[in-house]
């Protein structure tokens, strides 16, 4: 296989790989040894962490939570390869990969990431935005002093919080991306 007929010299492909006998229109392909495959490019735009086996753009470079091996597993939204597919990956604050069309389609329904629930954007100001509603939203007097043990998705930490209907918020990183771990109840003095 070439990149032009040996007989008439037409061309079959503006971008040819010999390693992979692809043909394409040219959209800055290049081929990454590492990955096995060829990549959309530009090269230049791109670099291959060999912990997550996965050519990511230079702008995640020492800036993105590495998982050995991401890029073997399926888009956890969708079931698709992610190592092979046209659709650009998407790395979460957690290391973990998704489909960016998928990702943005993950963020019309939620914020977490499917696999470790961890935050999948930065929430800071939506947790700040909670504080206050929190703080405008008085409990009923018979939940006013209840207490419960929680688990926060973001930083892990378990903690005892004052029981809040609309978010119990971590004590170590203030995040509301937590889940009530064991069963209500009231501090000793009232028990």
């Amino acid at each position: 296989a070439g990149q032009r007929c040996e007989g008439c010299q037409s061309l079959f492909g503006e971008y040819y790989c010999g390693i992979c006998h692809l043909f394409d229109r040219d959209k800055k392909q290049y081929h990454c040894a590492e990955c096995g495959i060829c990549r959309i490019g530009p090269k230049e735009d791109f670099f291959h962490c060999s912990k997550c086996n996965l050519c990511l753009s230079l702008s995640l470079r020492g800036k993105h939570k590495c998982i050995e091996n991401v890029s073997r597993q399926d888009c956890p939204i969708c079931l698709e390869d992610i190592h092979t597919s046209r659709v650009g990956a998407h790395v979460l604050p957690c290391g973990h990969l998704l489909h960016r069309t998928c990702y943005e389609d993950m963020l019309k329904e939620g914020y977490r990431c499917p696999l470790c629930m961890h935050s999948a954007l930065d929430m800071t100001r939506y947790w700040r935005q909670l504080d206050d509603e929190v703080a405008q939203t008085p409990m009923p007097t018979e939940y006013q002093n209840m207490m419960v043990e929680i688990l926060c998705n973001d930083c892990n930490a378990r903690s005892t919080v004052q029981f809040h209907l609309l978010g119990m918020k971590c004590k170590n990183c203030e995040s509301y991306n937590t889940a009530q771990d064991g069963r209500c109840r009231l501090p000793l003095e009232e028990q």
